[in-house]
């Protein structure tokens, strides 16, 4: 007989690949609620229910999830998880592959804390699985209700999270602390001072005021880029060019379909010649309904002589995977390894981050 395979890593490959190929939320609940189901479940029971049939009986398993099971305790790889493999996107051509391949973190990334669909364990395991050696958390702050911002004490809640679960997790890899913080309406940003000033990265990001015009959004991104907590500016255009499913699975998943928006407009020459002199980062925005700023943007801001952070906005484990659709991008556009921030070590970025002021 074949060896049995492990059927909850079975379901949690299933679900990552599901996240990164940018599914349905419902399709990625499934798996991921049936690992965690049977997760806490002893292998002679698992065994056993699988064998009699009686697995869907376990709330949170269904016919789908439990033919998996049973399939991988057969000793045979699942016939859901072949078939993702097999269909998988093509890959990248031999400039982007190095790009990738010189990546060592991401520097934007959510979790349950605000409107990821994942504790931050196990974004942290996926990173480690990719071969990450850091994961910089940036859950939203206050002001975005929507996405269950936090606020200054959740904030400082999930700083000491960060510690105890760093302190588990193997040794190489760290979580570094972070934010997305929402840049205001006037260029202020988001969060106390003395917080931003505790945090290893500070993403800033304009959620809201997508269409004020010209001049404002100019003033108000300008602001925001001279302001010395702000070490990476985010999903500069704000645009949405898909009109697929987003595959978060978490509090700020409200079963809508992402629309398609238009740039923002303000002057990209003036606020990357700011970034340029301020020694902030423009984003390479990864998510397939982003890709964000558009390629002749980052022409620009690399002319400007722009440092760049290629970042997947991850809200699901699978995601994290997404880097490769920035680094396809970002070498298209002739952007080299070493003005990519994230291409470089935990210490280096902490130092970077700290002494830009």
């Amino acid at each position: 007989m074949a060896r049995a395979r492990d059927p909850i890593a079975d379901l949690r490959r299933i679900a990552f690949l599901l996240e990164r190929a940018n599914e349905a939320t419902y399709r990625v609940r499934a798996f991921r609620s049936a690992a965690k189901a049977l997760a806490g479940l002893p292998a002679a029971e698992l065994t056993e229910r699988a064998g009699n049939g009686t697995l869907t009986e376990l709330a949170g398993v269904g016919d789908v999830t439990a033919r998996c099971v049973a399939e991988s305790l057969a000793g045979e790889e699942p016939v859901y998880l072949r078939r993702l493999v097999a269909t998988e996107g093509s890959d990248l051509d031999a400039e982007a592959t190095a790009l990738r391949a010189a990546l060592l973190g991401d520097c934007h990334t959510h979790s349950d804390w605000s409107d990821g669909g994942s504790p931050i364990e196990e974004m942290a395991l996926a990173a480690v699985e990719l071969g990450h050696e850091y994961l910089v958390l940036t859950d939203h702050s206050p002001r975005l209700t929507v996405a269950r911002g936090l606020t200054a004490e959740r904030l400082r809640r999930q700083l000491d999270h960060v510690a105890q679960v760093n302190a588990a997790l193997p040794e190489g890899f760290r979580i570094l602390t972070g934010i997305e913080v929402d840049i205001l309406a006037d260029g202020s940003l988001d969060q106390d001072d003395d917080l931003l000033a505790r945090l290893d990265v500070v993403v800033g990001s304009v959620h809201s005021g997508l269409k004020d015009e010209r001049s404002k959004m100019t003033r108000r991104m300008l602001k925001a880029v001279a302001n010395p907590h702000l070490d990476i500016l985010g999903h500069v255009t704000g645009r949405m060019v898909s009109s697929r499913p987003v595959g978060v699975t978490g509090p700020g998943d409200r079963g809508h379909r992402a629309r398609t928006r238009a740039e923002s407009d303000f002057d990209a020459d003036a606020v990357f010649a700011a970034c340029a002199e301020h020694d902030t980062a423009v984003e390479i925005n990864s998510r397939p309904e982003r890709q964000d700023p558009p390629k002749r943007l980052i022409r620009r801001a690399l002319e400007a002589g722009c440092r760049f952070a290629i970042n997947t906005d991850a809200h699901a484990p699978g995601q994290l995977d997404w880097q490769r659709f920035g680094c396809e991008r970002a070498a298209l556009c002739g952007v080299p390894a070493d003005r990519v921030i994230n291409t470089w070590s935990a210490e280096q970025l902490v130092a970077w981050t700290h002494n830009r002021t």
